[in-house]
């Protein structure tokens, strides 16, 4: 390992970094051994209180379409996001920065679960007891997380996280940034195919 680190914005309810999951898993397979690859959660629409009125979800079920025809990524629209919902995305990133203090190594198998769970399986990945149930998919006992997701210390880790991810300048998901020596390099923002970033990569890799 080069102590080189890629930075991977994203949120488990943002459409494009669904899109975007086989690209993260093509890098973080390739680049394995040249990069360090971490999660820093984004904060799409944290703190939303009241439920979606039919234009929003209107429109956000046209960005999913859009994410459908760019990059192939299956969503079941047919139901999704009934009438109710509250797209309060804050819960969702709680349970993968709670599961990170538990078993880092599943960080992103998680994400994928929530992301899977959401545009797939239509799950309520608001709610505390279908995240505890995602993360013991991926070896979470329900007794070490509930407590831990529900703790004011989770709720504080996660924002200092949106907080980050606003000081790197970040506002659209999903984004890659390089950490080196030399700083931090800006690889993406917003979707992009294996092909477009390979060759960023690999220039930023062979610099130093």
């Amino acid at each position: 390992m080069t102590g080189k680190t890629l930075w991977y914005l994203a949120d488990p309810m943002c459409s494009w970094c669904w899109g975007f999951a086989p690209v993260i898993d093509m890098i973080r397979d390739d680049y394995s051994d040249q990069l360090s690859t971490e999660l820093l959660l984004g904060g799409l629409r944290p703190g939303t209180k009241l439920p979606m009125e039919p234009s929003q979800r209107e429109e956000i079920l046209n960005h999913w379409h859009a994410v459908h025809r760019k990059t192939g990524q299956l969503f079941l629209f047919e139901g999704a996001m009934p009438p109710g919902f509250i797209y309060d995305t804050e819960p969702a990133s709680r349970a993968i920065v709670s599961t990170s203090m538990i078993n880092p190594s599943v960080t992103f198998s998680l994400l994928k679960a929530i992301q899977s769970a959401f545009y797939l399986d239509q799950s309520d990945v608001t709610k505390t007891e279908v995240l505890s149930s995602l993360a013991s998919t991926v070896g979470i006992n329900s007794h070490q997380f509930i407590p831990l997701f529900e703790s004011d210390e989770m709720r504080s880790q996660t924002l200092a996280q949106f907080n980050k991810s606003r000081e790197f300048g970040v506002h659209g998901f999903p984004s890659l940034i390089l950490q080196d020596e030399g700083g931090y390099s800006p690889l993406s923002s917003g979707y992009a195919t294996m092909d477009q970033l390979r060759p960023k990569i690999d220039a930023l890799l062979a610099r130093s």
